[in-house]
């Protein structure tokens, strides 16, 4: 990892992006690719749906890579991992930010929505983290970055899965930081707070909710994808070499409030 100052190089760096395709996620990797780094896009049907990532990316002159994988499904999870083996592919920066969410009173929250919650926003995270953090370990040198939320710190209202999957996420954020920081493996998160996604268009669409929310943002408005890239790109660099274990909040001020 070279710094010059502020700058930040990560040429000759690996990272892989689940849930690329749009949003936050399309954001990071083109921000990674941006300061040198080749990108593995990760997520459902990507390689017929990157918008375009794929292109902008090799224009950059990096190396890209879409592979499809329903991270809801175990299987496909340890088929990616074998073909990256196979494939010889090296990972250095893993970005876990792919999620989803299911909106629902508690009552009325189906097990099915809060297994499909609990599969792509818990469950592939730790098995990625698992598998790529592993490999990590032996080099001695990778950077893990969680995507949790505000709502790892907080309950929320009808989101019950979604807030315990981020509650958990901030979790294993700490507890993989605790075993991985002597090996020089970074573990962090980013907290994004209320952003204009696909995830919130609800919420925003909802001029009443929308208004009551932003009345709570010391900022005074949503947040955008690009909001978020600039802590990733941070936690993915050598200037965050002695950040171990960080659930950085990135709310406009939300938690402060």
């Amino acid at each position: 990892m070279k710094t010059t100052g502020i700058h930040i190089d990560l040429a000759g760096q690996t990272a892989l992006v689940t849930g690329a395709s749009r949003g936050i996620g399309r954001e990071i990797a083109l921000t990674l690719a941006r300061a040198g780094a080749n990108i593995i896009a990760v997520g459902r049907n990507i390689e017929a749906k990157d918008n375009g990532l794929g292109a902008e990316i090799r224009e950059l002159g990096k190396e890209f890579h879409a592979v499809d994988c329903d991270l809801a499904d175990r299987s496909q999870i340890r088929a990616l991992i074998s073909r990256l083996a196979a494939e010889g592919r090296k990972v250095d920066i893993l970005v876990n930010n792919a999620g989803v969410i299911r909106r629902a009173r508690a009552v009325d929250h189906a097990d099915a929505d809060w297994d499909d919650v609990m599969a792509v926003n818990l469950d592939a995270p730790f098995l990625l983290a698992r598998e790529l953090g592993r490999q990590m370990v032996e080099r001695k040198h990778g950077k893990i970055i969680f995507v949790a939320s505000v709502l790892s710190f907080q309950g929320g209202i009808q989101v019950p899965g979604y807030a315990a999957s981020k509650g958990a996420i901030a979790q294993l954020t700490r507890a993989l930081a605790n075993e991985w920081a002597p090996f020089g493996v970074n573990v962090n998160a980013v907290a994004p707070g209320y952003v204009d996604t696909a995830n919130t268009a609800a919420l925003k669409a909802d001029e009443s909710r929308s208004a009551a929310l932003m009345a709570r943002v010391p900022a005074g408005r949503w947040g955008t994808p690009q909001d978020i890239v600039g802590p990733v790109l941070f936690l993915a660099s050598g200037l965050a070499d002695f950040v171990h274990g960080a659930v950085l909040p990135v709310d406009g001020g939300w938690l402060a409030r």
